[in-house]
C-alpha cells in the first residue's frame, strides 16, 4: 500500500506536471489554431448561458482560493482565528462550489439533449466533463463531511505541495486522509494530465471577458425560414 500511494502521490504528480508543460506548449506551437474553447454558443445559446457564466465564475472563484490557501497559509489560519470569518470563508466557498455545480449540471444537459451541441462533443470532452463533474462532487462533499476545509488544508495539504516542490514528496499527508479527499486530490491531477489534450487549453491563452462584456447581437446573412440543403 505504501508503494501504491507513493506512486499515486509522489511519481504521478511530476509525470502529470510534465505532460501539461511539455504537451502545451507542444500543441501551441505545432497546432496553435486548436488553443480554442471551440465554442458551441452559436448552436444554441440560451442554456449555454446558464451554464457557462455560473461555471466560469465558480471555478475561478474556488481556484483563487486554492491557490490563495497555498501561497498564504499564515494569512488563513490568521483569518480563521476568528468563527464568525470562518464560517463567511467556508459558506462563501461552498456557494462557489454550488454556482460551479449549476453550471456543470446545465453543460451536461446541453450536451446531452442538443442535438447540435451533442454531436460536436468529442470522447475527450465527455472525460474530461466527467472528470470535472467528479471534482466538483468530491470538493463539495469533502465540505460537507470534513468540515474547515481552508484550515486543514494549511496543515495537510500545504506541506504535501510544498514538499513535491522540493522534489521530495511526502505522501504520508494523503495517505491517512479520507477517500473522498484522496479522490478530489488525484483527480486535480489527472486533470493536469489531461489538460494539453482537452479545450481547457485555452485558459492559457484567452482572458475571460465575454464574462462581464454587453450582449452581442450576432446579424446572419443567411435566410433563417430556409432549410440548409
Amino acid at each position: 500500500m505504501k508503494t501504491f500511494n507513493f506512486v499515486l502521490y509522489g511519481i504521478f504528480p511530476y509525470i502529470a506536471i510534465f505532460i501539461f508543460i511539455f504537451f502545451s506548449i507542444y500543441r501551441y506551437t505545432r497546432r496553435g489554431y486548436s488553443y480554442s474553447s471551440l465554442s458551441s454558443q452559436f448552436l444554441e445559446n440560451r442554456i449555454h448561458f446558464w451554464a457557462l457564466v455560473p461555471f466560469h465564475f465558480g471555478i475561478i472563484f474556488i481556484f483563487l482560493g486554492h491557490l490563495v490557501a497555498f501561497l498564504l497559509p499564515t494569512y488563513i489560519l490568521s483569518w480563521n482565528s476568528d468563527l464568525t470569518r470562518l464560517y463567511i470563508l467556508e459558506i462563501s466557498a461552498f456557494m462557489g462550489g454550488l454556482f460551479t455545480l449549476m453550471g456543470m449540471l446545465a453543460i451536461f444537459i446541453r450536451r446531452w439533449t442538443n442535438p447540435r451541441a451533442k454531436i460536436v462533443t468529442s470522447r475527450m470532452d465527455w472525460i474530461v466533463l466527467t472528470l470535472i463533474m467528479i471534482q466538483v462532487l468530491s470538493g463539495l462533499g469533502t465540505a460537507v463531511f470534513n468540515s474547515w476545509g481552508s484550515s486543514w488544508f494549511t496543515a495537510v495539504a500545504n506541506p504535501y505541495l510544498m514538499s513535491l516542490l522540493r522534489m521530495d514528496p511526502q505522501v504520508g499527508f494523503i495517505a491517512p486522509l479520507p477517500w473522498m479527499i484522496q479522490l478530489h486530490i488525484m483527480g486535480a491531477w489527472l486533470t493536469l494530465f489531461l489538460f494539453p489534450f482537452s479545450r481547457l487549453v485555452h485558459i492559457l491563452v484567452v482572458p475571460n471577458p465575454y464574462l462581464w462584456r454587453k450582449p452581442q447581437m450576432v446579424r446572419w446573412n443567411w435566410n433563417p425560414k430556409k432549410r440548409f440543403i
